[in-house]
């Protein structure tokens, strides 16, 4: 397990990350979420040693990370930083033998990930002839092709088509199926959703919410239900203790505590069919509305810092 401890760091005078706590688990995939200048990057680099932490602790399996233990990481930036005019297949196996790989199992690996990714046609292509987002591709790519211990990336989705996306999501499952922990940002927040088993949701630096998604969807769900019948449901709007919120013809969208549900689910046999009957949890992006909203900062200082480091 990765575990982050009351990290902090300040630029100048700003607290850019303030006493950021949570656990990225073995096998399990971590989704990062936050606004522009929330802290997500710059704890993903304290992470990876880039930056140090003002105070606070980083530890693998219970062991401080020190450089043998980053030397297993892998890590995908948001800013595209391999080498424009490589052959994308050089390139990986030169990247899998800096980790001490030797050759003929770099290139294999460096293969199999671009046969995977649906690039071994273009292996001997430039990074540059190749389109942004088949360019992100390789990035996942030069993220993983040391078969890492644990894996960091920061918007692997930016840029995909929705194909692509399901490509590189698929990827970055099998490296949890196989038990390493997994820590993504994106601000996808329908792929996060689909894709994570954890998630931290971070603003102006500090962590909002921490958890499994389901756990964190029943944590802030509100009393919301969704009944749809045989007959007309405009009679749900004069039941007491209720708040209708959408209606159209068979099917109602309403708000009530579970008493006054039941009463409705009962009123709703009475007069005919009940085809549907269930509570309405809240998307990632409504919990992240519900969060976030007046959290961000008032400016880009983060950014700012960052793009001069």
């Amino acid at each position: 397990m990765l575990s982050v401890r009351n990290i902090s760091r300040s630029f100048g005078t700003r607290r850019v990350v303030d006493d950021v706590s949570f656990d990225v688990g073995r096998g399990r995939l971590t989704g990062f979420v936050g606004g522009n200048g929330a802290g997500k990057t710059t704890t993903m680099r304290m992470i990876l040693g880039v930056l140090r932490p003002d105070s606070g602790t980083i530890s693998l399996d219970g062991k401080p990370v020190g450089q043998s233990a980053l030397h297993g990481f892998g890590y995908m930036p948001e800013e595209r930083g391999l080498y424009p005019k490589m052959e994308i297949g050089e390139q990986l196996a030169y990247l899998a033998r800096l980790h001490g790989i030797d050759k003929g199992t770099a290139t294999q690996r460096a293969d199999d990930l671009l046969e995977r990714l649906g690039l071994i046609a273009r292996r001997k292509d430039k990074l540059e002839a190749l389109s942004l987002g088949n360019q992100q591709r390789v990035q996942v790519a030069a993220a993983l092709v040391h078969d890492p211990d644990v894996l960091i990336m920061d918007e692997p989705f930016s840029g995909l088509d929705p194909m692509a996306v399901d490509e590189v999501a698929s990827v970055i499952a099998e490296q949890a199926a196989r038990g390493v922990p997994v820590l993504f940002s994106s601000h996808q927040l329908d792929v996060v959703e689909r894709l994570c088993d954890d998630l931290v949701i971070i603003a102006d630096g500090q962590v909002r919410a921490a958890g499994s998604r389901e756990a964190l969807r029943e944590q802030y769900s509100e009393s919301r239900w969704s009944l749809e019948t045989s007959n007309d449901v405009g009679w749900v709007r004069g039941m007491s203790g209720v708040v209708v919120e959408e209606l159209a013809g068979t099917t109602v969208l309403f708000g009530a505590e579970p008493a006054a549900a039941d009463i409705v689910l009962r009123a709703a046999i009475e007069r005919g069919t009940v085809t549907s009957f269930r509570p309405v949890r809240p998307t990632l992006g409504e919990i992240f509305r519900d969060i976030v909203v007046g959290a961000a900062p008032t400016n880009n200082n983060e950014q700012k810092v960052e793009a001069v480091r």
